[in-house]
């Protein structure tokens, strides 16, 4: 198989294989396995692969054909605002569905991250939540407090995000899919504004 690929080994027992939101393939391996089982697992699975990234190219266009005009300071502070206003009362009772407790939260117009949560329970989310559908910010808002239980990613961290959001995988994913589009308009709108 022509296609590269970036091989991580772990203590992990089985192969498997994704395609990242930057378009590489990951291949997931065992520690010991050798490489040449590896590159068959990897041919036998090209069909997949092809049409992951086939489906990658697609994504890759609808996001550039839905590129938003650029995020201005005016319509930040309006974001910023009205997640000050929407988003505690969705946490509160998120929390109170999970059995949680928080510390205070703080909005922001971040240009990496979706929220985060502090060792002592604070949490963070940003504002361009609000150009996201309900669905996909109350994932973001789910997997944070399910860092009230796990300050990890462990799979103890993932079952109790699946506990409370047995569908979380697609919301995700369209995180994933659709949120990079309003990452860039505010980036691009604080380079427009930069004398």
């Amino acid at each position: 198989m022509e296609k590269k690929y970036r091989l991580v080994r772990s203590a992990r027992r089985t192969l498997a294989m994704e395609i990242t939101r930057e378009g590489e393939l990951v291949v997931r391996a065992p520690r010991r396995l050798p490489l040449r089982e590896i590159e068959a697992f990897i041919e036998k699975h090209e069909d997949w692969v092809a049409q992951h990234f086939v489906r990658w190219e697609e994504r890759q266009k609808k996001q550039r054909a839905r590129a938003e005009e650029p995020i201005g300071c005016r319509e930040r502070q309006c974001l910023l605002k009205q997640a000050a206003r929407e988003l505690p009362p969705r946490v509160e009772r998120m929390a109170a569905r999970m059995g949680v407790s928080y510390g205070r939260i703080t909005i922001r117009s971040q240009k990496t991250l979706w929220g985060s949560c502090s060792a002592k329970g604070n949490l963070s989310f940003n504002c361009l939540l609000m150009k996201l559908p309900e669905e996909v910010t109350d994932y973001v808002i789910v997997h944070e407090l399910a860092h009230r239980r796990h300050m990890n990613h462990s799979r103890a961290f993932w079952q109790e995000v699946e506990r409370v959001m047995p569908d979380y995988r697609e919301r995700r994913r369209a995180l994933k899919e659709t949120g990079g589009v309003w990452i860039e308009a505010l980036r691009e709108g604080e380079r427009l504004q930069q004398p």
